[in-house]
């Protein structure tokens, strides 16, 4: 049995807090040689893992204002499984400026047979990133 809870967020509202996600990277979503995948997939967990984050810090699912920097450090590829991470770094009146990191945690081995995988130990780091949200003003 699963219990829910409804927050308006207030108490996760300080620097350091954050947020995780984990995806699998399907297949279909390869766009080149080498299963590569294109940087866009990550950027858009990136998305969602903020979105959590401000429903958990401000009740509210924000929007995004920029990124500050992007670097991509490692490849993703179709098969593997994605640890994407948004962390609270500063908080101004209605900004928040977020950390992303994307990991790659597990990573198709197709050497070994379809469908074997291995869990990458340490992960590997894809992508890292700063980018800045926004709420809006609180209703009285």
């Amino acid at each position: 049995m699963t219990q829910a809870s409804t927050t308006t967020g207030q108490g996760a509202l300080v620097e350091g807090f954050s947020v995780t996600h984990r995806r699998y990277v399907p297949h279909g979503h390869a766009h080149y040689g080498g299963n590569l995948v294109d940087g866009a997939y990550g950027l858009g967990l990136f998305g969602d893992v903020a979105t959590e984050l401000l429903i958990h810090t401000d009740g509210d699912e924000g929007l995004f204002a920029g990124y500050r920097s992007v670097d991509f450090r490692a490849p993703i590829q179709a098969g593997d499984v994605l640890a994407a991470t948004a962390t609270l770094v500063r908080i101004g009146t209605r900004s928040r400026e977020l950390r992303f990191e994307a990991h790659v945690v597990c990573r198709s081995a197709p050497h070994r047979g379809p469908s074997a995988a291995d869990v990458l130990d340490p992960p590997l780091l894809a992508i890292q990133a700063t980018g800045t949200v926004v709420v809006p003003h609180p209703t009285p």
